[in-house]
């Protein structure tokens, strides 16, 4: 049986390819290694996946957030020696591999993920080649999910909400007290799950002129800041994937096609095309 993973900091998306090559989806929290050891990680694997592990795993795929250096990698690979023993075979990946492989499997081209955080690449078909860096949620995650969020209350905190989303806003969290806010954002545990948690919020109001201008800008902001610095932007298409690329995927192409961008590929999740990837490849 081969294991198959797409980890963000929110949610985990596993697929598990049994013998007689039947698919097994399974859904569990998100993993970081620089917010969780392997310890707790193990903990969790055992608790929502292991009991769903039918056949001895021969392979392992996880590619996940966080996956920085040999050293955070290292940290999955204990957790999952530390559950499934027997399997030799363990390969650790970021996600940003995982969603060019998912996205252009073989072929070149610009790759995005706008979820819970923000992050790019060129990918030449194999591997990795060029990488403006992210600068993670407090530095940087302009476009994603933590970062909308984030332009949202603070909106709120400033008194810079329309009154009639101020309104909406205390309506449906309750009024924010800006000490609970700094709380959640400075001592708490994942901040960027916390403010990525009131993007709904903007979805569910994205016609409205404030809600629509700050999208626009803070997908601006990802192109600017990232993509446009990438020599080969104008030769390749542009393929995102997460659920904010896929939720505002109308903004996103007007702030494209604003840019003389042109967008591939836009999937909620990697899973499905790692999955066809690593069975094309076995």
């Amino acid at each position: 049986m081969i294991l198959i993973a797409d980890s963000g900091s929110s949610k985990t998306d596993w697929r598990l390819v049994a013998s007689d090559a039947s698919i097994q989806q399974v859904k569990t929290i998100g993993f970081n290694p620089y917010y969780q050891d392997s310890t707790s990680i193990a903990e969790e694997l055992k608790l929502q996946l292991l009991p769903k592990v039918q056949e001895p795993l021969t392979q392992i795929y996880y590619y996940g957030t966080g996956i920085t250096n040999s050293e955070k990698s290292q940290v999955l690979i204990d957790a999952f020696k530390s559950v499934f023993p027997d399997c030799d075979s363990i390969h650790v990946h970021n996600d940003m591999l995982g969603a060019a492989r998912a996205l252009a499997g073989h072929h070149s081209g610009i790759i995005c993920i706008l979820g819970t955080g923000s992050n790019s690449c060129f990918y030449d078909g194999e591997q990795i080649a060029h990488q403006v860096p992210p600068l993670g949620f407090w530095l940087g995650d302009e476009g994603s999910g933590g970062h909308l969020g984030k332009q949202l209350v603070l909106a709120y905190l400033h008194k810079d909400l329309p009154m009639d989303l101020r309104d909406k806003f205390e309506k449906r969290y309750g009024a924010k007290d800006r000490l609970e806010i700094l709380d959640n954002a400075y001592h708490k545990p994942f901040p960027n799950r916390y403010f990525a948690s009131f993007s709904k919020f903007l979805f569910d109001n994205r016609q409205h002129p404030f809600i629509y201008r700050l999208l626009f800008d803070a997908f601006t902001d990802f192109f600017e800041k990232y993509l446009l610095k990438y020599p080969e932007v104008s030769q390749y298409k542009i393929h995102f994937t997460g659920s904010v690329a896929f939720y505002y995927s109308d903004i996103l192409r007007q702030v494209a096609a604003s840019k003389e961008c042109t967008v591939g590929i836009i999937a909620e999740t990697p899973i499905a095309g790692l999955t066809l990837y690593h069975q094309q490849t076995n």
